[in-house]
């Protein structure tokens, strides 16, 4: 199979611009949509000059076509920000640029949503949201998130204000070093800040929305934790708890990707990652279809 072809889409949404990265193959599997975390861009998805390193061009490669958006406030949708401020304008700016851009297009056994970081805010929304099931959204895969901050990670999010992000930040999120290739440890696929909105919604995350809302999530759930993660507490009892929160989910796994940090699909073991990612879309895709002819 040729490489996939990464093409670069912005759609308007409710007068809203939304911009991302597509990579998409005329009979898809399933669709993938991916949310970035915080400082970042859909270029996280796409690793460049490290095409090895895409979950969009290894989702295509394999039959799924795959979507990278800029969370609201990112990219074409900075200019925005009142536009976004409550959580159900950016559930509504995600679901309308995903039909945006897919349009007539197949969608295969329905969507499959992926969250980095920040990004899982959006992610677990979208699959507790009501429109979920319109959407046909068939599963869930979070990583870069948790319930408990590290003690570092605590101490450095008290400096964080409105316009300013945490000082000290960055040195949590990437490391170890050796693990990310250099080009990308200079900041390629960073933008320029952050939403407004997310010093509200990164600090109401780790004990107030997230349980809330993983109760309400009825796909399976893939919890990814990085051998070398920083930002948040992975310890087993912490990782018990969290599968206990999604109650409503048919399945819950855990998988502990080694040899990887917080940003683990920039990391020099992304390929591997993204392949677990993968693994369990199939299984999703499967049990989808089992269901169907169950039902036929």
């Amino acid at each position: 199979m040729s490489p996939a072809e990464v093409r670069p889409r912005v759609v308007l949404v409710d007068g809203v611009p939304m911009s991302g990265l597509t990579a998409a193959v005329d009979a898809p599997r399933a669709v993938i949509v991916a949310f970035h975390g915080g400082a970042s861009t859909a270029a996280y998805f796409d690793c460049p000059g490290h095409p090895r390193l895409s979950l969009l061009r290894t989702a295509a490669a394999l039959g799924y076509t795959a979507i990278a958006l800029d969370r609201p406030g990112y990219g074409s949708s900075a200019p925005y920000p009142d536009a976004m401020d409550h959580p159900e304008q950016r559930v509504a700016l995600a679901y309308g640029a995903i039909d945006k851009v897919l349009g007539d297009s197949a969608r295969g056994e329905g969507v499959f949503v992926v969250g980095h970081s920040a990004g899982c805010e959006l992610a677990v929304r979208l699959a507790a949201d009501e429109r979920a099931d319109d959407a046909n959204v068939i599963g869930l895969e979070l990583a870069g998130t948790g319930t408990r901050y590290s003690q570092v990670t605590a101490d450095i999010m008290r400096s964080a204000t409105a316009t300013q992000r945490p000082t000290g930040l960055r040195e949590v999120l990437w490391q170890p070093a050796h693990l990310y290739p250099p080009d990308v440890l200079s900041g390629m696929t960073n933008s320029s800040g952050g939403a407004r909105y997310e010093v509200d919604t990164t600090r109401s995350w780790p004990r107030q929305d997230f349980p809330a809302l993983a109760a309400r999530v009825r796909v399976p759930v893939q919890f990814s934790c990085a051998e070398h993660e920083r930002v948040w507490q992975s310890d087993s009892e912490t990782l018990a708890q969290i599968g206990a929160m999604f109650t409503a989910s048919p399945r819950f796994v855990i998988n502990e990707q080694g040899g990887t940090g917080h940003n683990m699909s920039l990391s020099i073991n992304a390929a591997a990652y993204h392949l677990k990612v993968l693994s369990f879309v199939e299984e999703c895709v499967v049990a989808t279809t089992s269901t169907k002819l169950e039902a036929g």
